[in-house]
């Protein structure tokens, strides 16, 4: 049976999920379970959580937990990430409160901006280091990444180690529910083909399967487009995102570039110039941006977290196993056992998309069985996809390459060709931010960059 290890397995929520997910299917059921974290409470908390999981399932799976990482990756087939460097305190604070003071203000700061930039850099030699571990001592064992920036540490891994790897995000099938919702269609006969970057991939086709053959979703879409665009808040989201969040944002994308984008408006008005500008408000307003959001979202968690813990861990208390739409599971099924689906997946541009840098970070639809994960080739993307998407690939490309090289310069070069900063910040401003963040960040970041 696989050997499963989960580092970063204190964020119990996103692991108890994943777990229902792998120990559901019958050939996974008796695998091995490998928990790690740094913080042994929050790792003892899961580990609870996992054999609760299995008890649901009526199943007998191997649970370890352990801080030592290198125990935990020992001898794995498949290696989950889903951990934060620096956490919400300090590191989300720095990232949102430092801009501030020079005018800038942000959503998620999780993928790009001078956020998603901080946070690539101080979490790309941690999984460097993760990498170079399985190269020792799990040599066979497949990364599954979920970890932000994704484009940045993916890209990072490919061009620093052997291991093979894909990132995982859920935007793609969960705007595809979206937008099934939207329309009033089900979402089980929804058939797309998306392509691009993380977070800024775009339906290529999007159509429904009837009795009649596959209908063009799109003349609906925007039909759609000429109402008010609808909130995707919700009490039940897991990730604090309780209430709000228009979605005027990738609506009013779509009635420009006549393709609608996988990441929420939340995050895509961020890695945009059009949407967040000093003295605009009535942008704000009319687009329903929700400066500060991710800071909400991680109060929101880490107020409810006591509660939530008291109950997961609750021996009188039974856990439901509710399937989700993560790509982990089914994955490590299709290796294991030859059965093939199609996932999509953050690879390298190998001639993939040709209008895309080589070897950048790109998302698209791979096959996935017993040969392990084949990304299926686009070809050319729409161009004016392609170009929107190459302004994010530049703050990518320098990011990494800083992180890689220990070039300061290249910090700052990415910051200035960030769209968002450089629409708000002239370059002494940015030059002066990026300074101050590094200052705050201090150890967190790698040696080399820190002054």
């Amino acid at each position: 049976m696989a050997k499963i290890t989960f580092i970063g397995a204190g964020s119990t929520v996103f692991a108890k999920n994943l777990m229902g997910d792998i120990l559901s299917a019958p050939e996974l059921a008796e695998s091995t379970i490998s928990l790690h974290d740094i913080d042994s409470e929050r790792l003892a908390t899961s580990e609870v959580v996992a054999g609760k999981t299995a008890a649901a399932l009526g199943v007998q799976p191997t649970i370890e937990a352990t801080t030592d990482r290198r125990a935990a990756l020992a001898d794995a087939d498949y290696v989950i990430t889903m951990f934060q460097v620096g956490g919400y305190e300090p590191s989300t604070v720095i990232d949102f409160e430092v801009p501030k003071d020079f005018g800038l203000r942000q959503t998620i700061a999780d993928t790009l901006g001078v956020g998603g930039i901080m946070r690539g850099l101080r979490t790309i030699p941690v999984l460097l280091e993760i990498c170079h571990d399985m190269e020792d001592v799990a040599g066979n064992a497949t990364l599954l990444n979920y970890v932000n920036p994704m484009s940045m540490l993916c890209w990072a891994v490919d061009r620093a180690t052997t291991v093979p790897t894909v990132g995982l995000c859920h935007s793609v099938q969960h705007t595809a529910e979206q937008l099934a919702g939207d329309l009033g269609v089900p979402a089980d006969e929804l058939r797309y083909r998306c392509a691009g970057i993380n977070h800024m991939a775009f339906y290529l086709e999007f159509q429904q399967q009837s009795d009649a053959g596959l209908v063009d979703l799109y003349p609906r879409i925007a039909e759609r487009a000429k109402q008010p665009a609808p909130d995707r808040g919700d009490p039940e989201r897991s990730d604090g995102a309780f209430e709000g969040l228009s979605d005027e944002v990738r609506y009013e994308m779509f009635r420009r570039l006549g393709y609608f984008v996988t990441e929420s408006s939340e995050h895509f008005a961020e890695y945009v110039p059009y949407f967040i500008k000093s003295g605009r408000e009535d942008l704000i307003e009319k687009f329903g941006v929700p400066l500060d959001e991710y800071p909400r979202r991680c109060e929101r968690q880490i107020a409810g977290w006591e509660t939530l813990k008291d109950e997961l861990v609750d021996p009188e208390a039974s856990l439901e196993v509710v399937p989700s739409v993560e790509y982990g599971a089914g994955i490590i099924h299709s290796m294991e056992t030859g059965q093939p689906r199609v996932i999509y997946g953050n690879v390298p541009n190998r001639d993939l998309i040709d209008n895309l840098p080589d070897d950048c970070c790109v998302e698209v639809p791979c096959l996935v069985d017993h040969n392990g994960i084949q990304p299926t080739r686009i070809g050319k993307l729409p161009p004016q996809l392609a170009a929107l998407m190459q302004t994010n690939v530049n703050v990518q490309s320098l990011t990494v390459e800083a992180a890689l090289t220990g070039n300061r310069d290249h910090v700052y070069h990415a910051a200035m060709l960030d769209p968002h900063t450089a629409a708000e910040l002239d370059l002494e401003q940015i030059w002066g931010l990026v300074d101050a963040m590094m200052e705050a960040h201090g150890e967190y970041l790698p040696a080399g960059l820190r002054a």
